[in-house]
């Protein structure tokens, strides 16, 4: 097994060494790399890394500062530190490199560090993949049909289900039956943002934050809008179908993602701060990049997944639509990782499937083929497929559990997500415990 991270041990983990030879492929990191701190001793890791390996000074960033984060992010002369989450995004010139792998290994208030991931929402063609050798991803779209065009995928469409009032993936989860609804529950979404004059979704919307530099929240790529509708659109849209699993829960729009579908891991971990700092119990990042069999989970994302997870927040990610293993940073333990089911609750055949490492397996699957949702206006609706759409059903489900039980923590909240699943006649490794349904 190899993994792209370097550290030290802990919790009886070995985060080996990082493989130089992922750093020469093309288009897959920024040249920054992520800093995983102990908490306690932040100050003091950073500033080995300044005195040892010429990082520059780093700027704190707390989750409320969205501004602050957009701004040192962009800049590569300054650090970032998110000390909520315990990490930093730092620079580092490539002759230091090899100073930064020592001061990880050797210092004791530095626990990882891994290279910082470019991410992008665009479909990556298996071109793309050969020149890469590593093709990040964070796609979900209508695409994935026409590429996966087979008897496989007629199967998965299923049969008719009568849609007239509510969509195909509300019924198959029963939100059509549920008398919960959300209210006071709030779910981000970090993707390429909302659109926030949606006339479905506008009323409704918390807060929004863009880590994209340049860039407002407002969606000019329509992912987002669609993933947001599907978690948290209204009982009473504009239109019928009704879509969304939670109609009044509380909307944190969080773009990490450009118009053009590309962005970074510490854009990410900007959001999640962010969303946390919020108040979110779910955070839904309908994104994913493509990892090779064998290679393990990211010890940053995982880490971070479980500080979110001990402040009482789940985070669900898209298990992936290359076919392959599950994504980053899905793959990791404390992340919920959903995968897609078409219309006769078979997995969809882009749906990545699990492995038998730990945190590499699917968790719970949802409805994630022709899912019709909100969409920037003036298209206002739109029907798209992938893990993307399944994710957001997941994270509505888990608003419902949270309003149902208030004071419930974040573990028993998984716990009565997966508990309450349906079973499926269907592997493990491609639809987790089965079918999430609403409480």
């Amino acid at each position: 097994m190899t993994s792209e991270s370097f550290g030290r041990r802990e919790r009886g983990e070995q985060f080996e060494l990082c493989d130089q030879s992922v750093l020469k492929r093309e288009n897959a990191y920024t040249g920054r790399y992520l800093v995983l701190l102990d908490p306690q001793e932040g100050k003091r890791g950073m500033e080995a890394l300044r005195s040892r390996a010429g990082v520059p000074g780093a700027e704190q960033v707390r989750g409320a500062e969205a501004e602050s984060a957009v701004r040192i992010l962009e800049e590569p002369d300054v650090s970032a530190l998110f000390p909520d989450l315990g990490v930093a995004v730092v620079g580092v010139a490539p002759d230091q490199r090899e100073a930064l792998v020592t001061a990880a290994q050797e210092e004791s208030s530095i626990i990882a560090a891994e290279p910082e991931r470019l991410v992008y929402i665009s479909t990556i063609t298996d071109q793309s993949r050969e020149v890469t050798g590593y093709y990040p991803t964070y796609r979900s779209d209508e695409d994935v049909l026409e590429r996966h065009t087979t008897a496989a995928m007629a199967a998965a469409l299923g049969p008719a289900w009568d849609e007239s009032d509510h969509t195909w993936g509300l019924q198959a989860v029963r939100a059509n039956h549920c008398r919960l609804t959300g209210q006071g529950v709030m779910v981000a979404v970090l993707d390429t943002g909302v659109d926030t004059n949606h006339p479905d979704l506008a009323a409704r919307i918390a807060g929004t934050a863009s880590f994209v530099p340049g860039q407002s929240v407002q969606d000019g790529n329509g992912h987002g809008t669609h993933c947001i509708g599907t978690a948290a659109g209204p009982a009473d849209p504009q239109q019928r179908p009704r879509y969304g699993v939670a109609p009044e829960a509380r909307i944190l729009a969080g773009k990490v993602l450009s118009n053009q579908g590309s962005g970074s891991d510490g854009q990410i971990l900007a959001g999640i701060s962010w969303a946390l700092s919020q108040g979110a119990r779910v955070i839904s990042m309908s994104l994913g990049a493509p990892v090779s069999p064998g290679q393990l989970f990211s010890p940053v994302f995982e880490t971070v997944a479980q500080r979110v997870v001990a402040a009482g927040t789940l985070i669900v990610a898209a298990a992936g639509n290359d076919g392959g293993p599950v994504n980053h940073p899905a793959n990791c333990p404390s992340i919920l990782a959903v995968a897609a089911l078409g219309k006769a609750l078979h997995v969809a055949p882009f749906s990545c499937r699990g492995q038998s490492l730990a945190g590499a397996e699917i968790n719970i699957a949802a409805p994630g083929v022709e899912v019709r949702s909100a969409w920037p206006m003036p298209q206002v609706y739109k029907t798209i497929s992938g893990t993307s759409m399944a994710t957001p059903h997941v994270a509505g489900i888990v608003v419902l559990l949270a309003q149902m039980e208030p004071g419930a923590t974040a573990p028993e909240l998984k716990k009565r997500l997966i508990s309450g699943a349906y079973r499926l006649p269907q592997p493990p490794e491609n639809v987790g415990a089965g079918l999430g349904q609403t409480p």
